[in-house]
Formats: structure tokens, sequence, C-alpha cells
């Protein structure tokens, strides 16, 4: 039988991966929302070109009709891949080094360590945004005190939302361990993981921060350790609880990245 605390944990799971997706969604929305508005900009723009050089012809009813060389513009304003999207930035980092990233918070030090032989990519993105100032005035966004212990970070927007306008890969997914029979493994307190969209290889910007023993899907990639320090900043955060009481949502007490450095060890 399921013991009802099995049962509270995969609850705050499921939950945790739905709200996962539908950040995703909202963020899909919100591109599709701006790719459909630069078509219609383009369109607009090449009807009034059309109009002005006589593109524009009356069918039969009266009706007016766009010429070919006008709908061809507008179906190209559609960006390509390469258009729509930031590039990753280009490895430079050392993996053969380990690397320490240090956030200045208002309500104290988080800092962790971040393997480079197992998390390249990862540790890479991190330290050129970082570089660029990028984390600067952000605010971890999300507290989490129920079935799953973690505190999220990483998102400019504050909402959940944000993004580097880029994906880095899954990686070192296997450094937690075989799976149990629900098919979790535990992200032991102190773990500094990527959150994603619920699908492969999607992060971006946000992490979270586990301080306490979580049990989650081996989907999230571990690519960081927080020093005690560090690990004891998060928890002073998780005892104060989340905003208008309950077990997930933004912390009560607001928690400020004032800066972001990255430095190799």
């Amino acid at each position: 039988m399921v013991s009802s605390d099995q049962r509270r944990r995969q609850l705050a799971r499921e939950k945790f991966e739905r709200q996962q997706q539908r950040r995703a969604q909202s963020r899909k929305r919100k591109q599709r929302n701006t790719v459909i508005a630069a078509a219609l900009a383009v369109a607009l723009a090449a009807g009034a070109t059309a109009f002005a050089t006589g593109a524009f012809s009356g069918d039969d009813d009266g009706k007016q009709k766009v010429s070919d060389a006008g709908s061809e513009a507008s179906q190209s304003a559609e960006p390509t891949p390469s258009e729509a999207k930031s590039p990753e930035p280009a490895l430079s980092i050392d993996k053969k080094a380990a690397y320490s990233m240090k956030l200045s918070t208002n309500q104290g030090p988080i800092a962790f360590t971040m393997d480079a032989a197992k998390t390249p990519r990862t540790a890479n993105s991190f330290k050129a945004l970082a570089g660029k100032g990028y984390f600067d005035g952000t605010k971890c966004h999300r507290l989490t005190t129920e079935g799953i212990y973690v505190l999220q970070c990483g998102d400019p927007k504050g909402d959940g939302t944000g993004g580097p306008g880029y994906n880095i890969p899954d990686e070192n997914l296997k450094a937690l361990g075989k799976p149990a029979k629900d098919g979790t493994v535990t992200y032991p307190p102190g773990t500094v993981a990527m959150a994603n969209t619920g699908q492969p290889n999607s992060g971006g910007s946000q992490f979270f921060l586990v301080y306490k023993d979580t049990k989650l899907p081996p989907s999230y990639t571990p690519f960081g350790k927080m020093d005690a320090e560090g690990l004891k900043t998060v928890e002073k955060v998780a005892e104060a609880g989340v905003t208008g009481g309950g077990g997930d949502g933004a912390p009560k007490k607001t928690v400020t990245v004032e800066k972001a450095v990255v430095t190799k060890k």
C-alpha cells in the first residue's frame, strides 16, 4: 500500500511538473504571439507598399485582393529558428576545472561549486550569463515547502516564464543513481539543479536550490553543490514559508540576487 506521506510527495511532484509545463506553454504562447505580431506588421507593410504601387486590384464583386508578391512577403515574416533564438554561448571553460558561483543576495550569500567535467554546457552557460550581469537584480520567484523542497531562481522576469533565449542540453542525469520503483531519484540537500519545461534538453537560466531531500524524476540536470553557508541561507528563507500560506509560491522572505559571480577554483 502507498502511505499517506508517499501519496503527498507524489502529488507534490505531479503539481511541480504540471506547473513547469504550464510555464512552458505560457512562454510558447508569448513567442507565438510575437511571431504573429511580426508577421502582421510585415503583412501590413507589404500591403501599404502594394497599395502605393497599384498591386491591389478589385475583383468583379468590388472586393480587394493582395497580389502574389504581397502574399509572399507576409509568409516570409515568420523567423527561422536561428533568427528566433539567441545562440548558446561558445564553450570557453576549462572542462577539467571546477567553478564556483556566488550569489550575493539580500538574505545572505549563496555559493555553490559547479563541476565543468560533468556539466560543461551548463557551467559554461552560467559563467557566460553571470559575466554579462544577467542574474543581477533578479528574484528567486518560487519556494516549495510541501513534498518538494526547493527555492527556484534565475528568471529575469520573476514569474517563471523568463529565459536567455536559448536552451542547453540535459547533463549528468545519472549522477543521482538508479530511479526507485516510482521513477524518482532523491535530490539531496545542497543540490543545485536546472529547471526545465518538462521536455528533454529544455533548460535555460532557471535553476533550483534543494534544501531538504526531494524526490523527483531524474530529468533535472544536477550541476552544483551549495556550501554550508549557502544551504543555511536557503533554509532560513524556507522556514519563513510562502507568501499567503500554502506550500508553493513566492517566498515570504523576498530573495533578490544583488550580484552573481562565477570564478574558476
